[in-house]
This record gives structure tokens, sequence and C-alpha cells, in this order.
């Protein structure tokens, strides 16, 4: 699977929103669709599945706030 559907089941599972799918520039913190929990969960889940590691401290949200800034920080990391 490629990072792009990786990223896009990653989160549709997290948030239980299949509709993140339709607006990958949806600001998955403004709606309130990830809170800081999910956002962990997130990370785990790219540094499973992807390989790749995000240290916790060089979070930024703004850097992760769309499904498609989601996919390119993924594929910069990789």
């Amino acid at each position: 699977m490629d990072v792009e559907n990786t990223v896009v089941e990653i989160l549709a599972d997290l948030t239980g929103n299949d509709d993140i799918k339709d607006d990958m520039d949806m600001d998955l913190f403004e709606t309130g669709t990830l809170d800081s929990m999910a956002t962990v969960q997130l990370l785990l889940e790219l540094q499973g599945q992807l390989d790749i590691d995000v240290p916790v401290s060089e979070f930024d949200r703004n850097e992760w706030a769309t499904p498609n800034k989601i996919i390119a920080k993924a594929k910069e990391l990789q």
C-alpha cells in the first residue's frame, strides 16, 4: 500500500470518519477530527506501518493539520 492510502486508512480508522477521503485539505484539529490522543495514535501507526519516526518533541501541529500535509510529511520522513 502506498503512503497516501496508508495515511487515509489510518485516519479513517482512528477517527471513524471515511469522509476524510473527500476533503484532503480538511483541518483535522480545527474540526475536532483529531485530538491529542488520536494524534499520538496516528504517530504510532505511521511509525508501525510506514517505518517512519516522528519524535513527539518535533511534532508541529500546523505541519500535520490536514491529510495532505500528513502524507507530505510521511513521504518526507521515509
